[in-house]
């Protein structure tokens, strides 16, 4: 996929991030879903990059966690990504799908081991581990030999976000800038662009 035909607040994020490069902690964000009962849930996860081709934003999670009956009963998410260096907050919001050793179609799988090759091996081991959210275990049951970097556990869950709206604000000058990209009509690019009040 060439760059013009990438949703025109990519690049702003690219930006956003090279220009944040150096805080190891600008690749991590917020991501909200809402709980089967109706309530929201809030926590922090690693930017694993973009589907390609797309504006598609890739996360990994244990199959065993929370998030998944959430997503399941409700794939809507929104993701808030802060970089200070830049001081730019984007809010992207959209769906979620969730992709697990079942799922069926092969760019996704292939998506899932390229990550799961890609992490590094305490991150892979952390899916060997007992149970999120159980009773603590032993020590023991968290020394976890470093794993087969070609076939991802059944618990490695590859979430993929597909946008529909983007809100960025940036908050430097008088007065901030605010801008919110909507997937529309737009012929060229498939958004539509709003400049709007901070």
């Amino acid at each position: 996929m060439s760059d013009s035909s990438l949703a025109p607040w990519r690049s702003l994020l690219a930006g956003a991030l090279h220009r944040n490069r150096s805080l190891v902690y600008a690749r991590y964000f917020q991501l909200a879903t809402i709980a089967p009962d109706g309530s929201p849930t809030n926590r922090t996860v690693v930017f694993r990059g973009f589907l390609d081709p797309g504006d598609r934003v890739q996360i990994i999670t244990d199959a065993r966690s929370e998030k998944i009956p959430q997503l399941a009963a409700d794939p809507r998410a929104e993701v808030c990504w802060y970089f200070p260096k830049t001081r730019e907050q984007f809010r992207l919001t959209g769906t979620i799908e969730v992709v697990t050793a079942t799922t069926t179609d092969a760019a996704l799988q292939k998506a899932r081991r390229q990550i799961w090759h890609n992490v590094s091996d305490g991150a892979r081991s952390s899916f060997a581990w007992p149970e999120p959210g159980a009773d603590r275990a032993d020590a023991a049951a968290f020394e976890v030999a470093p794993l087969d970097k070609t076939t991802p556990l059944d618990s490695f869950v590859l979430l993929v976000l597909s946008v529909d709206r983007v809100d960025r604000l940036q908050l430097r000058g008088e007065p901030q800038a605010r801008q919110i990209f909507t997937r529309g009509s737009d012929e060229k690019s498939g958004w539509d662009t709003r400049e709007v009040n901070p």
